[in-house]
């Protein structure tokens, strides 16, 4: 912790490592919340909060900015909470633990948080200066964005009075983003009906996928990935019809907007299919091998024995559990459209995010994106009738817009104008397929012009999320400079 607090630039890294300290899931952000508003109180400045937990924190304008444009810069205080089998984490108590390692800070088995702490911590440090010249700021510290943007959605129209707003939410230090995708969740649900059974030699056994890289469902979900639920029902699907495996549970994947990297479940079967079972695990693990080394090159499907006592475990319904089997197979993922008008731009994808089927409820969740708003609730029918086919009742809900690409204007050119200048590179200005903040807040602020940019973070919403230290130094000189020139 003591090199990172050493690293330039200190106000930004002194920052972040004290936000590391707090813990703020989503949904659970109390005491993240309390950390911002001290903030604020700590430097004398009015701060206020919301009732739906945004806080905004109000500097007055420095240097000969007195005159400039008011501006809104704007993080998230959220983050994805993630972390590798057999990490031990409390993550409503323990800080995260960092190191550096080779140019970039990680966590040790957790999710780093730099989406989207780096943004709150370039926040921060700015409050906090004495010698940037800047002009008057909002800074806005938005709540629950990994989990349905409701702070965004919440925000009261008129609470913001800056003309221009500096989203530090973007993963690649030589992108301008200026639009992103909207999204919906998709919740699909059924009522599981189980049965005993009759078997003269009576084995359980727990099959694992695990190793798979995970990631962010929307800035990693062109990249192919392997997705945990959706290739577990596929191995179930085989071992159901070549081996008469019946199912016990399912539990895979857990936050809508991160990739499942694992998923488990329990099936039963007679001894006299072992051979056919085994022969087909083998045969699947093989299989699925070939497919994903180049996106998963870790992936592994195992299989233990489980113990029982007393009776023989109930089982799904067979005629249930092939079209439950069936339905999570048969959900799409990933890419489903790319955009027609902007080139390699992902502009529909759906994630199967969490498969729990325990007791006698089974749940499976969605996360669906696109940039249209008609494809989105589309893919979202599509995904409802097939699951309903199966038996389940879904509903949506969290949906959110996109934000419409917006190239041009006084601050997108300004930003682009500044870059070229300080880095002798044009940079790459387009939207992104995650889900940003600015499309709502834009609704709620007609006529703000808003960007958005950040240093290089990788892995994001996974164990190995990482933010590289050379482009944090980069990203705030771009930063200092941009304050420097808005008038």
């Amino acid at each position: 912790m003591n090199d990172i607090l050493n690293l330039e630039p200190r106000g930004v890294w002194e920052a972040f490592s004290e936000l590391n300290e707090v813990p703020r899931p989503s949904k659970r952000e109390e005491k993240v919340q309390a950390f911002a508003m001290e903030i604020g109180r700590s430097l004398g400045l009015p701060t206020d909060r919301d009732e739906v937990g945004n806080i905004k924190i109000t500097k007055p304008a420095t240097g000969d900015k007195k005159n400039a444009s008011p501006i809104v810069v704007q993080a998230h205080l959220d983050m994805v909470c993630q972390m590798n089998d057999g990490t031990k984490h409390n993550w409503d108590e323990d800080g995260i633990s960092m190191f550096i390692d080779d140019g970039w800070v990680k966590a040790r088995g957790t999710t780093l948080g730099a989406d989207n702490g780096i943004g709150v911590a370039f926040a921060i440090a700015l409050l906090r200066s004495k010698n940037y010249s800047h002009p008057a700021l909002e800074v806005l510290f938005t709540s629950d964005e990994e989990t349905g943007m409701t702070g965004a959605l919440g925000l009261n129209q008129g609470w913001l009075k800056g003309k221009y707003l500096l989203n530090i939410d973007t993963e690649d230090d030589t992108e301008l983003t200026i639009g992103c995708a909207g999204g919906i969740d998709v919740s699909s649900f059924m009522k599981v009906n189980r049965r005993s059974v009759l078997i003269e030699d009576p084995v359980v056994y727990e099959i694992s996928i695990s190793g798979l890289t995970g990631g962010h469902s929307g800035m990693d979900i062109h990249l192919g990935l392997g997705n945990a639920n959706v290739l577990l029902a596929r191995v179930l699907r085989e071992i159901e019809k070549k081996s008469c495996a019946l199912l016990i549970d399912f539990d895979g994947g857990n936050l809508r907007n991160a990739i499942p990297r694992e998923a488990n479940s329990k099936i039963l079967l007679d001894k006299s299919h072992l051979e056919s079972f085994t022969n087909c695990i083998d045969g699947q693990a093989k299989e699925l091998e070939v497919e994903l080394k180049t996106t998963d090159p870790n992936f592994r499907l195992t299989v233990s024995e489980a113990s029982f006592e007393g009776d023989i475990p109930e089982v799904i319904d067979p005629e249930q559990q092939q079209k439950l089997i069936s339905a999570i197979a048969g959900c799409p993922i990933g890419i489903i459209r790319m955009s027609p008008e902007v080139m390699g731009l992902v502009q529909t994808s759906n994630n199967v995010a969490r498969v729990r089927v325990i007791g006698k409820e089974a749940e499976v969740l969605c996360l669906t994106r696109s940039s249209s708003e008609s494809e989105k609730i589309d893919c979202a029918n599509r995904i409802a009738g097939n699951m309903k086919m199966a038996g389940f009742v879904t509903s949506f809900s969290g949906n959110y817009p996109g934000w419409e690409p917006a190239p041009s204007g006084y601050l997108a050119d300004l930003m682009k104008k500044t870059y070229i200048e300080i880095f002798n590179e044009k940079p790459n200005v387009n939207a992104c397929h995650a889900g940003l903040e600015c499309g709502i807040i834009g609704e709620r602020s007609p006529g703000m012009e808003m960007t958005s940019f950040g240093p290089n973070i990788r892995g994001a919403h996974s164990p190995d999320e990482r933010v590289e230290i050379i482009s944090v130094q980069k990203s705030w000189k771009y930063f200092l400079e941009i304050l420097k020139r808005i008038e």
